[in-house]
């Protein structure tokens, strides 16, 4: 493995070869400790949508909502400033939440506390389950914190993608240490 040959190079200084099995170790660490995902019961729960005021355009299929929108189905929380629904046919295909910033939150499996997020702009995907953060965004669960420009959260597959996008900066995660037991 090629960090390992680099451990053990004696150009290498001892600062940097730990530095370098930490990373190492971090990105291991998360790849066996993934996320925990929101409740899969959400998902058959109904949709409940309100507002200050809200405009129907039946032509495009689109109900916006504004002044301190808020979507709840299940656990699930959505709120911001401004809502747009798609709708197609009797169902909800796609809810758009911009704020200042829009906030997300839903139980985790297992009694595990809530996950939480927040953006500019909230788009959730109701049928794929998947939900999009854009512009400064931020995910966080059980004391982990992900940023980035924008993060894609998919619900069913568990799946995280950040991107930095066109801004300057990267994508930042903190992960808190794993609790050891106790010794007996």
């Amino acid at each position: 493995m090629f960090y390992q040959n680099n451990l053990k190079n004696p150009r290498v200084k001892p600062s940097a070869a730990r530095k370098l099995r930490q990373c190492v170790t971090l990105c291991t660490g998360l790849l066996v400790t993934p996320f925990v995902w929101g409740l899969a019961s959400d998902a058959d729960q109904p949709i409940h949508i309100e507002g200050d005021d809200a405009q129907i355009d039946q032509a495009n299929e689109t109900i916006t909502y504004i002044g301190s929108v808020e979507v709840v189905q299940g656990t699930l929380r959505v709120k911001g400033d401004k809502m747009v629904v798609k709708i197609s046919g009797d169902q909800v295909q796609q809810i758009t939440t911009v704020g200042s910033p829009a906030r997300y939150r839903q139980q985790l499996e297992d009694d595990k506390g809530e996950v939480n997020a927040h953006a500019d702009s909230i788009i959730y995907h109701t049928a794929q389950e998947r939900v999009y953060l854009n512009g400064k965004a931020t995910l966080a669960q059980q004391g982990n914190e992900l940023q980035g420009e924008s993060i894609r959260y998919d619900i069913v597959k568990g799946k995280v993608d950040a991107s930095a996008g066109d801004k300057p900066g990267r994508v930042k995660m903190t992960v808190q240490p794993a609790t050891r037991p106790a010794e007996q």
